[in-house]
């Protein structure tokens, strides 16, 4: 009997084949749930390391098997005899090579997840959370790109016809590469422009920005785009690149405090010293006022009228904005009810027309107009 499955055992390679998979199928789960549980306790205490666990957990469950399958494989000399155990290796070793590219991208998503929850951008000062995030985010998803393009170019590397495929193509097909390469174009300027943000950080999430004369927040920052939240709830898709080759205006880029203007045109008869009274008293009930500027300024004088400039500081520009038409409407009621005779008008002088002008003044009624 023992013979038999001795004779068995070496004259069938499909069934040591067999054998071999099941054992390394068996070893691997034990592998895995010994070397999570592992970790698991080592992390304890590390937030990063536990999302990292988290957002893993489904591609090592994957990853294990294939490699001990592989490494089952490659250590029979017999199975190089087996045309098909050949081919279930190479499909085996593309499928691990997809595996850790998966779990590259989860890992980088995990390390993602626990920068924004570690930053939250909900806070009065969080210059400093949107400086971390925007890094993270943007120098995550290039990553992610490129991780993603990385092992899809080291699948079709295994696969000898493809192989040889983009060999002849890249050898006789100059032009196609060139047309390629200029389609691709786009795609690289918004990569390279992405790590060029993520490094100097001209915008950052949050950043309050006017782009094409519409003002805005940095809502999202991907890999080729940046999502701004205009004030009336519209979206801006703005390409990457475009903010490294325009100029646009950042509020927010060192601080979100700001100045903003009230004008003013009066007539030449207003006094200035109870506007300027008058500001400040609106300035101090305002909550939206800061304590930092609070002035009022004749910046031009013409003709007709003064300019008056009202300047009034606040800690960001939604405040800000408040702040303005507040101060706005409570001059504009102070001026109509203290000084009316002050607001813009028109002078003119009317004097009697000469009789050379208009018709003689002997003229009968009959035939005047």
């Amino acid at each position: 009997m023992t013979e038999n499955l001795l004779d068995i055992w070496n004259s069938q390679p499909w069934i040591r084949l067999g054998v071999t998979v099941i054992v390394a199928l068996l070893v691997a789960i034990v592998v895995h749930r010994l070397v999570r549980a592992l970790l698991w306790r080592v992390s304890d205490g590390h937030p990063m390391a536990r999302e990292m666990l988290r957002q893993a957990r489904s591609p090592m469950g994957w990853l294990v098997p294939l490699l001990v399958l592989v490494v089952a494989l490659r250590t029979r000399p017999e199975a190089d005899q087996l045309h098909i155990a050949a081919s279930a290796e190479q499909l085996l070793v593309i499928a691990l090579i997809a595996v850790v590219t998966w779990l590259g991208v989860r890992c980088i998503n995990a390390a993602e997840f626990f920068f924004t929850h570690r930053f939250p951008l909900d806070t009065k000062d969080n210059l400093r959370a949107r400086r971390v995030l925007t890094q993270a985010r943007v120098l995550g998803r290039t990553a992610s790109v490129l991780l993603i393009l990385i092992g899809l170019a080291a699948c079709l590397m295994m696969i000898p016809g493809v192989r040889q495929i983009g060999t002849s193509l890249l050898a006789s097909a100059g032009l196609a590469g060139l047309a390629v390469g200029l389609a691709a174009k786009p795609v690289l300027s918004n990569l390279l422009a992405g790590l060029q943000i993520a490094i100097t950080q001209p915008i950052r999430l949050d950043d309050v920005v006017i782009i094409e004369g519409e003002w805005g927040r940095v809502e999202e920052i991907t890999g080729t785009y940046v999502v701004v939240r205009i004030w009336d709830e519209r979206r801006l898709v703005v390409p990457l690149n475009w903010f490294i080759e325009n100029p646009f205006q950042n509020w927010t880029r060192t601080s979100s405090q700001l100045i903003g203007t009230v004008y003013l045109w009066l007539d030449y008869r207003v006094p200035l010293e109870p506007l300027r009274e008058e500001v400040k008293r609106l300035c101090k009930e305002a909550p939206q006022w800061d304590g930092r500027v609070c002035v009022l300024q004749v910046t031009d004088a013409t003709e007709r009228t003064l300019q008056i400039r009202i300047l009034a500081s606040s800690a960001d520009s939604g405040s800000n904005f408040d702040l303005r038409c507040h101060v706005r409407e409570g001059m504009v009621a102070f001026v109509q009810e203290h000084y009316p005779e002050s607001l813009p008008r028109m002078r003119a002088e009317v004097g009697e027309l000469s009789g050379t002008a208009g018709r003689p003044a002997s003229q009968p009624a009959s035939e005047r107009p």
